[in-house]
């Protein structure tokens, strides 16, 4: 027998009308109906939802890409099935499922880039809180074929920032053809996405040199797996400190979260020969500079790696729901989204933050 649920008329939402207008949280936003929902939606109430640093430019509006507004931002939501639309033909999740919104909430599962495997980058996507209305409400909609399934021991909470930071790094560490002791550089260790690849890149056996700023993240780090640490404010030659703490030779991979330009120039400098540098975080406005001669002659690979893609979603949380890496984070309620922005944008924030949906 199925369950039955009894869906409200509004529901508390965070909205950003306009990128200079204060951030509003209301209680009294429209909650899509299931009558109305389409065949291939599904409605979720959500427990939960991580905080990332694609929301805060998504309500700054500084990316070269706009967010549609009014928005609800968030793309790390875990809740559940409350509603499927009618009509909708062999649903991979039931009423009652407990499922995770990420940041690709659509895509056509068709095009070239889809058959291929980079489902993230389809012509036809929907982004969860930037093109379509995201987490930070109690209520979201998506699409069966999009939602992922959370491991039955798993956590809401831990499982929110797996969504999108733990598929990111995942899928970077992944494909940076890093092997079995090799070394790999991580700036931005004790940040959201970094502090979990830490964990991922430990747990497939690299060797970790965390770079990061700070007594709390360095703590964090080194309890999280990192073989050594370098604080980038207190290094006098940041590259020569890298090169010497991984053999004298350089790491063979960075994967590069902080979001900054100047994290990407100097990874080809210290980068050993053959290395890897993987483009992951995303500065608001800057070009990748790289030394033409020196990324040429070093025989160094630059690759851009965007989010993951549905399998990526489901390695990621499975390696978490084996204990293999856990997500550092504080619970505060909606209300408390403003100063979480503020906090991300100073760089105060060590993990994550994860919103609990159910309280304020």
């Amino acid at each position: 027998m199925s369950p039955h649920f009894e869906i409200p008329k509004v529901q508390k939402a965070a909205i950003v009308t306009t990128t200079d207008a204060p951030l509003k949280v209301v209680n009294n936003h429209p909650v899509r109906q299931p009558k109305d929902l389409k065949p291939g939606e599904c409605l979720v109430r959500l427990e939960c939802s991580g905080v990332c640093h694609t929301d805060l430019h998504a309500r700054k509006g500084d990316w070269p890409l706009k967010a549609k507004l009014p928005l609800i931002g968030g793309h790390e939501g875990v809740g559940i099935v409350v509603a499927v639309g009618a009509h909708t033909q062999d649903s991979p999740v039931n009423l009652g499922d407990r499922v995770g919104i990420k940041w690709l909430a659509y895509s056509c599962l068709d095009c070239e880039q889809c058959r291929k495997g980079i489902e993230q980058s389809c012509p036809n996507q929907q982004l969860s809180g930037f093109t379509t209305d995201g987490t930070f409400s109690q209520y979201v909609v998506s699409w069966v074929n999009h939602v992922t399934p959370i491991p039955a021991n798993m956590d809401s909470f831990e499982a929110a920032s797996i969504l999108c930071a733990g598929v990111t790094v995942y899928r970077a560490l992944k494909y940076s053809k890093a092997h079995i002791g090799d070394w790999i550089a991580l700036p931005g260790a004790g940040g959201g996405l970094g502090h979990l690849a830490v964990q991922y890149a430990t747990d497939m056996g690299l060797r970790v040199l965390a770079i990061d700023t700070g007594e709390e993240k360095k703590e964090l780090c080194l309890k999280l797996g990192a073989e050594r640490w370098i604080d980038f404010n207190t290094s006098k030659d940041l590259v020569k400190d890298i090169v010497e703490a991984c053999d004298g030779f350089g790491p063979h991979a960075a994967v590069v979260t902080a979001a900054t330009s100047a994290a990407y120039a100097q990874a080809i400098d210290y980068l050993r020969p053959g290395g890897n540098l993987m483009v992951v975080g995303l500065p608001a406005h800057a070009a990748l500079s790289a030394d033409i001669f020196f990324t040429v002659t070093k025989s160094i690979s630059i690759y851009g790696s965007y989010v993951g893609n549905r399998q990526d979603a489901r390695e990621a949380l499975d390696i978490a729901s084996r204990g293999k890496v856990k997500c550092y984070f504080v619970t505060k309620p909606l209300s408390a989204l403003a100063e979480t922005y503020e906090g991300l944008e100073k760089g105060e924030i060590v993990g994550r933050v994860v919103l609990n949906m159910q309280d304020d």
